[in-house]
């Protein structure tokens, strides 16, 4: 199995040359004078060290070894609590984590590529960390500022870690069925149920775990939300007794078999309520935008470390006979030489790199709806909630079909452990299911922010994308027409889809995933042309590389949104209302 590398150049080719990030800081009074892009390069220098010393070492044996459950306590892998500890040492928990809270207060521009290294070396270990960093954002937007000044420091900093309990056997993505209870007592809440499919909700990383708990007070309909920490909170000032938070039964999974997916149960134990009583889902989506965005990353990651298993091993074994770009044949030939194999790997590596310029502007949308003011606030946040399912099922279904790909470039080699490719197709599957799946995310977009929105954060995203795109001078005219045509294919779809579905109430959420896929590649092409744009000066990348991609990718990935455009204003009634019997 070949190691993990970091791509750092690509990285910092797009935080200083294509989003300019320096003056994006400079502009925010969070980070003016205190955050440049030799700081930045400096953390990405050492979250690379991170992620190729000391997480993707754990990777493998993680597979194989797995997480145990004994004696009612969950045992990680081998080499995970020392490795946690070092990380949690460096501050890379809380490296976004309010710095009023311990936290290191970094802009999600450099959190987003950190996460990204984190996740291509082990997606199981860095789930801890991205579950603990989501539940504490969850804490800072809505928590008390008792909860607040008593459970942050010590999440950031490690000591303690979070989980997300959501879900129940009978509610999966629906959540008004759920049946765990909260009763007030004095000042807490007592909180019993049971909660499938928890996400680091038991482990012996951490002498603490934090869960928020979605619950119905007793006599209400509406969900709550509660901090329940593992060990009670001696009042806020110190580790107390048990909780009665308690493991019933780790999954057994398909992938991930580090990462401990846990039955949870609730018996009368302590909680704590997050912002008001019946508000508790939108308090949880504050941190299930963070980790949608954060899953998105893991498909994403995926890609980039299958494409570099696929890529290097392309390179070395020798099979069969190919033709030269000169024309000679080659009679023992290395795989790359095969059409078929340089065709998989250019789908690979365009579908990569113009996920990860889309993942830090995204991220740049988040900085500033947290950290800008007025108007440009408000745009970066509608912006920020516009691209968050795209990034979550766009990065996921591209993730899994570049993972398959890339395991067909080793033809038998893929199938067996030994060459490391089948755990990643394994480990990238959930991505498209947890965290609400992927046709959930599409029916989100199409239907919340395109239809419901009346499609004005879509066309105020292309209108400015149109407008970048005037100053262009390396891209050819033929490019930008063909981009400016599928703009306002995909605006006009969108206003036939919201017509139509007055009458039919079925027609968003059958054609809400071609919409979003389309408008995925359709946004893929605008970072390819910005991504060349900025290559001509850049010292990271090479502007004769970025010109072939980016030709490759305008003509193998814009007919497909073509295409789906197509298919959708096509679709007639009868087809999606077909009888369920037929079916």
């Amino acid at each position: 199995m070949y190691p993990y590398q970091a791509p750092i150049n690509e990285m910092e080719f797009l935080l200083n040359d294509v989003f300019d990030a320096d003056n994006v800081w400079q502009q925010l009074p969070k980070f003016e004078n205190v955050l440049d892009s030799e700081t930045a390069s400096a953390i990405l220098s050492e979250a690379s060290k991170l992620s190729e010393e000391l997480i993707a070492p754990l990777n493998r044996n993680s597979d194989e070894q797995g997480v145990k459950l004994i004696d009612k306590t969950v045992i990680t892998p081998d080499g995970f609590k020392a490795a946690y500890k070092e990380v949690a040492a460096g501050g890379w928990v809380g490296l976004c984590g309010n710095d009023e809270f311990q936290g290191m207060g970094m802009p999600k521009m450099l959190g987003v590529l950190a996460d990204e290294m984190f996740y291509s070396a082990s997606n199981s270990f860095t789930l801890y960390n991205s579950l603990t960093s989501g539940a504490a954002l969850c804490i800072e937007s809505h928590g008390s500022e008792k909860l607040k000044n008593f459970f942050l420091p010590k999440m950031y900093s490690g000591e303690w870690a979070g989980a997300m309990a959501m879900t129940e056997a009978h509610a999966g993505s629906d959540l008004r069925h759920l049946k765990t209870t909260a009763v007030k007592q004095d000042e807490h809440y007592l909180i019993s149920g049971s909660k499938i499919f928890i996400t680091a909700g038991e482990h012996d990383l951490a002498e603490n775990i934090v869960h928020l708990v979605l619950a119905k007070i007793k006599g209400q309909n509406s969900l709550s939300l509660f901090v329940v920490p593992k060990f009670h909170c001696s009042q806020f000032q110190g580790l107390g007794e048990f909780n009665n938070v308690t493991v019933g039964a780790i999954e057994h999974k398909m992938g991930l078999h580090g990462s401990a997916t846990c039955v949870m149960h609730y018996e009368g134990s302590a909680g704590y309520l997050i912002g008001v009583e019946g508000k508790g889902l939108a308090c949880m989506f504050t941190m299930m935008n963070y980790e949608r965005l954060a899953i998105g990353i893991q498909g994403l990651a995926n890609s980039e470390f299958a494409y570099q298993l696929a890529s290097k091993y392309s390179k070395e074994r020798v099979q069969g006979s190919a033709v030269s770009p000169s024309g000679e044949k080659i009679s023992a030939s290395a795989l790359v030489h095969h059409g078929d194999v340089r065709r998989t790997l250019l789908n690979i590596r365009c579908l990569t790199e113009a996920g990860r310029a889309l993942s830090v502007f995204t991220a740049k949308q988040l900085d500033l709806s947290k950290y800008a003011q007025g108007e440009r606030q408000t745009n970066a946040l509608n912006l920020a909630l516009l691209l968050t399912p795209i990034t979550k099922a766009f990065f996921t279904d591209r993730g899994l079909e570049n993972a398959i790909a890339a395991q067909q470039v080793f033809g038998g080699h893929g199938y067996i452990r030994e060459t490391g490719i089948e755990q990643i197709v394994r480990d990238s599957r959930i991505a498209q299911i947890y965290e609400g799946t992927n046709g959930i995310q599409a029916l989100d977009f199409l239907g919340r922010k395109v239809v419901k929105d009346e499609l004005k954060s879509l066309k105020s995203l292309l209108h400015s994308f149109s407008e970048d795109m005037h100053s262009f001078k390396m891209g050819d005219d033929k490019k930008i027409n063909q981009l400016q045509q599928l703009f306002s294919k995909l605006e006009n779809v969108g206003e036939q889809i919201a017509i139509r579905s007055k009458e039919d109430a079925n027609l968003i959420n059958f054609n809400a995933v071609n919409y979003l896929d389309a408008a995925g590649y359709i946004i893929y092409g605008y970072f390819w042309l910005l991504m060349l744009e900025k290559s001509v000066d850049s010292q990271q990348v090479c502007f004769e590389t970025k010109s072939i991609l980016c030709e490759y990718y305008f003509d193998t990935f814009m007919p497909k949104a073509a295409g789906l455009l197509e298919q959708l204003s096509a679709m007639k009634t009868e087809i999606m209302n077909l009888e369920v019997d037929k079916l």
